[in-house]
């Protein structure tokens, strides 16, 4: 079989997901067709080499519809023989649009293919699409589908992290994604949005607030308390877990991820892809994949998924230099450091979605993209990036500098 190697990325800044966001003016096509765009202009690339756009969608209604995928190939300018397609496994989409590509490439059935992820939560809403798990009963009872943030406060009174801890936290993630800021750690892969007059309406990521306290973020009031007990959700997972007392709701907007807009591509190709380009590759696809977890909980899945995937590569955690665990809500990250035994020096070290936001369908290819930057500039060789998605998923991938 072929290497699935990668070859470049790139990545929008995160706007603010709010009508009063730098990106709001922006529709997801054209978030969309920017990056292709930058992908093709930045390596010289023959557009014709590469027979795919994958591109992760969560919410794939309205503007988000009709198969963005496609339609941005073609409205890049990309050759009309590149196909595309938008598909939907929640907040692991990015990554799994990455992992069909290099699934894709190292099976021989394609050469090179564009990787990527689009999400603008500002035009369309999280839970735009609806589906029975938002809303028929029956299947919330077949399934215990409850929402992420109850979830979330589980977690964190199962394993008893306290407020301090998860304000600490995202107070760490805050530092560090200013840090890298200020240091320029993102300057290679930053594509600078545009409007249709091609000014620039955003080149750095809105929703950080640097400077930010654990202090400050313990002002916040709970986000999900309320809905636990108007709505009767605490009841419902109690019902669950009948071996806890109580849920002590700790997360808010400061500890959790932000909804931000955004897009990200990944270019993955083989070795005569790459031949053919003039391009060098920066990094191979080591192993990747999926797992279920508890569907109520719902967010536990990072660890044993990563077991998953290092078993598969041959490797133990040891052998990863570098971790990006997605910081859907601080106590997400918090277990998967306990459990994995990691620490956090090694864990999203420029940063994560609790600073700079979490665009649903793109965040795992910027994941990708930022744990390679920064293998690069530590001169470092391996990564491993994981993601928890809705109704009890997770995903995990290694990639290996060549």
């Amino acid at each position: 079989m072929s290497e699935a190697l990668i070859y470049d990325h790139v990545r929008t800044p995160r706007g603010k997901g709010r009508p009063d966001g730098a990106l709001h003016e922006i529709t997801p096509i054209q978030l969309a067709t920017q990056v292709l765009e930058a992908v093709r202009d930045r390596n010289g690339l023959d557009t014709a080499l590469v027979e795919d756009v994958v591109m992760g969608v969560v919410s794939p209604v309205g503007e988000q519809g009709c198969n963005m995928a496609r339609v941005a190939a073609l409205q890049a300018g990309y050759a009309e023989t590149v196909t595309g397609f938008q598909l939907n496994r929640f907040c692991a989409s990015g990554l799994e649009a990455v992992n069909i590509a290099g699934a894709r490439v190292k099976s021989g059935e394609a050469d090179a293919i564009l990787a990527s992820g689009t999400e603008s939560m500002s035009r369309v809403p999280i839970f735009s699409d609806g589906g029975a798990c938002y809303s028929d009963p029956r299947t919330n009872w077949d399934t215990w589908y409850i929402p992420q943030g109850i979830g979330a406060d589980l977690i964190a009174t199962m394993d008893g992290y306290s407020r301090d801890d998860l304000d600490g936290y995202a107070a760490k993630s805050q530092a560090r994604a200013a840090q890298a800021w200020q240091g320029g750690w993102f300057d290679r892969s930053i594509v600078p949005v545009r409007d249709i007059l091609g000014e620039t309406v955003l080149s750095r990521d809105e929703h950080m607030r640097p400077g930010t306290t654990a202090a400050d973020l313990a002002r916040l009031k709970p986000a999900f308390a309320e809905s636990g007990r108007r709505d009767g959700l605490d009841a419902v997972m109690l019902q669950r877990y009948p071996q806890v007392e109580r849920i002590a709701h700790l997360h808010t907007g400061g500890n959790s991820s932000g909804i931000v807009d955004g897009a990200a591509a990944v270019l993955v190709g083989n070795a005569a892809f790459g031949a053919a380009s003039g391009l060098k590759s920066r990094a191979r696809i080591r192993a990747a994949g999926n797992i279920g977890s508890e569907p109520a909980i719902m967010l536990t899945g990072p660890a044993p998924v990563s077991r998953k995937v290092l078993a598969r590569a041959g490797m133990t955690v040891d052998d990863i230099d570098l971790f990006e665990v997605n910081e859907a809500f601080a106590s997400v990250v918090l277990r998967y450091m306990r459990e994995m035994d990691v620490p956090h020096d090694r864990v999203n070290v420029a940063g994560g979605s609790i600073a700079m936001g979490h665009p649903l369908g793109a965040t795992g290819a910027m994941l990708l993209g930022t744990v390679l930057d920064e293998l690069e500039r530590r001169d470092l060789n391996t990564a491993l990036i994981t993601l928890c998605a809705a109704a009890g998923m997770a995903i995990a991938m290694i990639i290996e500098r060549v």
